[in-house]
């Protein structure tokens, strides 16, 4: 194989320069503005941060009896910050755990047993997934004052689950389908029941499936701001990502960007971490059910 010429390295390097930079500008850019003081972010340059501070992260943990500094006594406001971070917690950890037991349970039984039409199946729940969750609004809120869950996390945990479940039934259903039945079937022979091999064979086999399917809900979860401030209508009960949406910008403009920074920090390190992994469980996913 011939070597690439200088050029083509070059443009090649260029690019991925071009895009590393137009995907890390944006995270960049939040963080220097949650450390800017409201004097800095007025006359300084809005690129660069020269005498940072975590005075807007402090800001959103004040109680109403502390001075909130530049904006002064009269002006401050309170925001109930810790009650959103519990929520959104609750949230992820709800979301992702019930997604991921449903969709393992749903796409083992697609992809393993294979029940008659069970392709056909397979393409009606990934057609689910098309379609604009804007579009189920009304019928959803029906559902949620059907069940008294009106302003309630469990309206959440209800509806944000049925948002990633169709794309993570799809690709693990394709994954489970390709596995090599051998090992499971030895297994069987050896005397182990379904369930022991489901647990102590299929889902180890399955761990980079697993965490992509994990990664994709919290992504989902993370990204939502219309369904949290449309059913959570109290402030205390609301996310982060919802409870943000109430800030007054005119005041609070460094503090809100301080807890979109509190809230993408997680998810980022999360999704660093595990990277990795969630291309490998992505790409078998796609190989296996191509």
């Amino acid at each position: 194989m011939n070597p690439k010429p200088w050029w083509a390295k070059l443009g090649h390097g260029s690019l991925m320069l071009l895009a590393t930079v137009y995907c890390v500008f944006p995270i960049y850019f939040m963080l220097v503005q949650s450390l800017k003081t409201p004097e800095e972010d007025v006359f300084g340059n809005p690129f660069i941060v020269m005498n940072p501070t975590l005075e807007n992260f402090e800001e959103l943990f004040e109680r109403k009896s502390e001075v909130r500094g530049f904006v002064g006594d009269a002006l401050r406001r309170s925001y109930p910050f810790l009650d959103w971070l519990a929520n959104t917690l609750f949230i992820f950890v709800g979301s992702v755990a019930a997604t991921l037991v449903i969709g393992v349970a749903a796409a083992y039984a697609l992809g393993r047993l294979r029940p008659p039409g069970f392709r056909w199946w397979r393409r009606a729940i990934f057609a689910a997934y098309v379609i604009p969750q804007t579009l189920l609004f009304i019928p959803l809120y029906q559902v949620v004052i059907t069940l008294g869950l009106d302003d309630s996390l469990l309206a959440l945990l209800l509806i944000y689950p049925t948002m990633a479940l169709p794309f993570c039934v799809w690709m693990l259903s394709a994954y489970f389908q390709h596995l090599p039945r051998e090992i499971e079937e030895a297994a069987l022979i050896e005397g182990a029941s379904r369930a022991t091999a489901f647990f102590r064979i299929i889902l180890p086999m399955s761990r980079p499936v697993l965490v992509a399917a994990g990664i994709f809900t919290l992504g989902t979860v993370a990204s939502d701001f219309m369904i949290a401030s449309v059913f959570l209508l109290t402030p205390n009960n609301q996310t982060i990502t919802a409870g943000l949406g109430t800030f007054d910008v005119a005041l609070d403009e460094l503090a809100a960007v301080a807890g979109v920074n509190l809230l993408a920090i997680p998810v980022v390190t999360i999704s660093a971490v595990f990277a990795r992994g969630y291309v490998r469980g992505l790409t078998a996913a796609m190989v296996e059910g191509a």
